[in-house]
């Protein structure tokens, strides 16, 4: 863990052109500027105040697997440029796969289900896992101090999209999330950061999936205007997979509350719903 904190950091830190010439794809793969995001549009008054990095499942571009849209080849930045950093970061991304593997074992139980219900191959045997290096800069670089008020996040308030994610943060605070998001006023509270440790995120899909048994979490970063660095960790299903509601999580009095939906359909509406249009970088505007 200690290791991609630095080797993303050594990226972050590296000249804007740099960062740009791996500006994320089609696939959503490399580099996501500042404000490219706008995660709570009701609410925001610019994008996030976050710069980000995705590496996806690495499926080669001659492999018919990489014509699915949350399949195909990573963007690397150069070996003359970050030695050591594809190394690390692929590392990472199959270390974490076991641990979210773990901890949907631990789901499934709860949800009177099969301890190996998550592990079949429609399931996550084949699924759709992304991480995401996140810097948040500091207020002596944006001038930007988070302030709810005025609209300004580091990044706004939304609930993940898939099944679970795993995040570590250094040790500024800055994560804040709300336990009842239907409430008026919504009320938000710190998590303290954990070193060495995950915050286990629950995402949309596991509410539709459990009924609304399991809700997913609103959260939202708010910065005090130090420099803050995270690693999020999404778990989806596979591709094909259809997300409705579990046997164990309906009955007569209590049907189910969402229609069902493939996961990949699930997700190119909520990626594209919240990351600006990569034809605005062509032309200039973002």
């Amino acid at each position: 863990m200690d290791e991609v904190f630095a080797q993303s950091k050594l990226f972050f830190e590296l000249p804007n052109g740099e960062k740009m010439k791996l500006l994320r794809n089609e696939k959503n793969r490399g580099y996501t500027p500042m404000l490219d995001e706008i995660l709570d549009p009701e609410n925001q008054v610019n994008g996030d105040y976050k710069e980000g990095y995705y590496i996806g499942v690495e499926v080669p571009a001659d492999d018919p697997q990489s014509n699915r849209p949350f399949y195909g080849p990573n963007q690397w930045p150069s070996e003359e440029v970050l030695p050591k950093w594809r190394e690390v970061m692929e590392q990472y991304h199959r270390e974490a796969l076991r641990v979210a593997k773990s901890v949907a074992r631990i789901i499934a139980l709860a949800l009177d289900l099969d301890t190996n219900f998550f592990d079949r191959p429609e399931m996550l045997g084949d699924p759709i896992a992304t991480l995401r290096l996140l810097h948040y800069e500091g207020g002596q670089q944006t001038g930007q101090v988070s302030n709810p008020s005025k609209g300004v996040y580091g990044a706004g308030a939304h609930s993940d999209y898939g099944l679970i994610t795993l995040l570590a943060t250094d040790d500024v605070v800055g994560l804040q999330i709300c336990k009842d998001k239907n409430a008026q006023p919504q009320v938000w509270e710190y998590v303290a950061p954990l070193k060495g440790g995950f915050i286990v995120n629950l995402g949309d899909m596991l509410e539709r999936w459990s009924n609304c048994i399991f809700r997913s979490t609103l959260h939202r970063v708010v910065l005090d205007g130090r420099e803050r660095y995270s690693i999020a960790y999404f778990v989806e299903p596979s591709h094909d997979c259809v997300v409705e509601c579990l046997p164990t999580c309906k009955s007569e009095t209590n049907p189910p509350k969402f229609p069902p939906i493939t996961c990949s359909a699930y997700l190119s509406q909520r990626y594209k719903d919240t990351h600006a249009d990569l034809s605005s970088y062509s032309n200039g505007e973002a």
